[in-house]
């Protein structure tokens, strides 16, 4: 018959339910924990330098193997710290679990020190939390959180647990079975026959996928139902991936920064198939302009999304890959040739970039060359700002899971610790950081684990001195009143890297840049690549916050 502390009791759930890396900090709060993971093997810990880092290190590795992944942090300031990646983690529906440490259950509400209302704060930006009261609960509230953070629409969830919780000894006589998993039903047969006729019926047609595809596993199925109708694609920036961006039936990204075309061919459909997605403002522009000829398909497993901010003339409460083949078999094959020459003609009318774009020492050129450096199967995480936008626009994604980054919170700090947490889920494949200076400068401390961890992360640092998209919108909305949006100091990122032990390049000034960049991706441990970016280069086209998406500014105002 068991008889275990909570701590260990959460250490074996751990293992038992097949997690083998978790990333934290100890702290008093939760030491009987980690004295609990000192004793297995099984269990791998990464000791993050910031609980923030912690949170991105566990997302990198959900967000590219769509599995639960774990990360804990001690009670107060470490709370607190970790709030931010429970919060990106909520808007981009993310499955992870962060185990938090709390003052003894005699000191809850008597301002103890290090004492916080962690669960209470939580409350809103996880999909669950729960307070341990007692060891006991321990043995079901682990697999509990493990499989709500990963069945319907994935989440984070917390387990708040007092330090004599952690230390209280129960005996048990067994094990409790595993958690079912969530059914997911296939979605009602009467609208997902409404949503086929719909489809089969439509002139102008067009999917518009999401972040919901990819969770699913259903990318290969939206490539299919693309395919067999001859319907055009568009991707939010969470769904990039899902077609292959040299598709002949993707138009890329939609929205703030999409190329003019593929919203203007939106402006033209007829009915739009929306799939794992949330109707977000950054993809629709204002939402009354958007699509506004077009009947509405959305595909949701979250029933209170469906209708949420567009009306949908047909609404499937179901996860994206049950509706898709629910759907596939009752679609006719179509060419839709004159749709898709007309996408056509507004792609030669409406190129999407520029030559000028993909000139050496421009954004898109680096980009595109970093990519034929890395190869198909590198993973991309990015941080926040204009280095964001250009990969989503230059960079050629071939597959879902591949771009890892922060799109509902839109979080400064990201980029590096996911990519820490990517490269551990797959030690064998290439990571790239794109960073901007801004950002690098939030998680920095970072650079530490990944040396530590000796993850063969390339942090490509593009840098323009400045809160680059800050700066833009000050030029384009604000009067030209750049306001502390420029840095006043130079950092020397190379010399900061190389002070953490890692390897570092700095292609300021290099008289061969493009031998030295490819020394830099040819190395076997991680290594910080700077590349200085002109404060004037601008992420166009863009369209003001606010507008409807057809009102684009180019790049013409660029060179004013």
């Amino acid at each position: 018959m068991p008889r275990l502390s909570g701590a260990q009791i959460i250490i074996h759930q751990l293992e038992r339910h097949g997690i083998r890396t978790v990333t934290g900090i100890p702290g008093g709060a939760n030491l009987p924990l980690y004295d609990a993971l000192a004793d297995t093997t099984a269990i791998r810990h990464v000791l993050a330098r910031h609980e923030q880092g912690a949170g991105f290190i566990a997302q990198g590795m959900a967000r590219s193997t769509g599995r639960p992944a774990v990360c804990f942090a001690t009670s107060g300031p470490g709370a607190t710290n970790v709030l931010t990646a429970l919060a990106d983690a909520y808007l981009d529906s993310i499955p992870l679990v962060c185990i938090t440490g709390q003052v003894p259950r005699s000191l809850l509400g008597t301002d103890a020190f290090q004492e916080v209302d962690t669960y209470g704060m939580s409350m809103p930006i996880t999909k669950h939390n729960y307070l341990a009261r007692s060891a006991a609960e321990l043995l079901t509230m682990v697999p509990k959180a493990l499989r709500l953070a990963g069945s319907g629409r994935p989440g984070p969830v917390l387990i708040d647990v007092p330090k004599d919780v952690q230390t209280e000894v129960v005996e048990f006589a067994a094990w409790p079975e595993p958690c079912p998993t969530a059914d997911h039903r296939p979605g009602d047969e009467q609208a997902i026959a409404q949503a086929a006729a719909m489809i089969n019926g439509a002139t102008r047609p067009i999917l518009y996928l999401g972040g919901g595809v990819i969770h699913a596993g259903a990318a290969a199925a939206a490539r299919q139902l693309a395919e067999q109708a001859a319907i055009p694609a568009v991707m939010t920036l969470m769904g990039l991936g899902i077609l292959p961006s040299d598709h002949p039936l993707s138009l890329g990204m939609l929205g703030m920064h999409a190329c003019r075309a593929t919203n203007l061919a939106m402006e033209e459909c007829d009915v739009l198939i929306a799939a794992g997605v949330r109707f977000d403002d950054r993809a629709t522009g204002r939402i009354s302009a958007f699509c506004p000829n077009a009947k509405v398909i959305h595909v949701d497993i979250d029933a209170s999304e469906i209708g949420k901010l567009r009306p949908a003339d047909a609404g499937i409460t179901s996860d994206a890959g049950r509706a898709f083949a629910g759907l596939l078999p009752l679609i006719r094959p179509r060419r839709r040739g004159q749709w898709n020459e007309r996408i056509r003609q507004l792609r030669r009318d409406f190129p999407c970039f520029p030559a000028q774009n993909f000139a050496p020492g421009k954004p898109f050129q680096l980009i595109r060359r970093i990519a034929e450096l890395a190869g198909p199967e590198a993973l991309i995480s990015t941080d926040v700002g204009k280095h964001q936008m250009w990969v989503a626009q230059a960079y050629p994604f071939t597959a879902p899971r591949q771009l890892l980054t922060s799109g509902g919170l839109g979080t400064m700090g990201f980029g590096l610790p996911a990519a820490i947490g990517a490269s551990l889920a797959f030690p064998g494949r290439p990571v790239v950081c794109f960073s901007g200076d801004g950002s690098l400068q939030m998680n920095i401390q970072e650079l530490a684990t990944a040396v530590e961890q000796q993850t063969p992360v390339r942090i490509v640092v593009l840098n323009n001195r400045s809160l680059g998209l800050v700066r833009q919108q000050q030029r384009l909305f604000y009067d030209q009143r750049y306001f502390a949006s420029s840095y006043g100091i130079a950092v020397d990122f190379a010399t900061i890297a190389r002070g953490f032990g890692m390897r570092a390049f700095d292609l300021d000034g290099a008289a061969e840049p493009d031998r030295l960049l490819r020394q830099a991706m040819a190395e076997p441990g991680p290594c910080l690549i700077n590349v200085p970016i002109d404060i004037e280069e601008e992420v166009t086209p863009m369209v003001p916050p606010g507008a409807a998406n057809t009102t684009m500014i180019g790049d013409d105002y660029a060179r004013n």
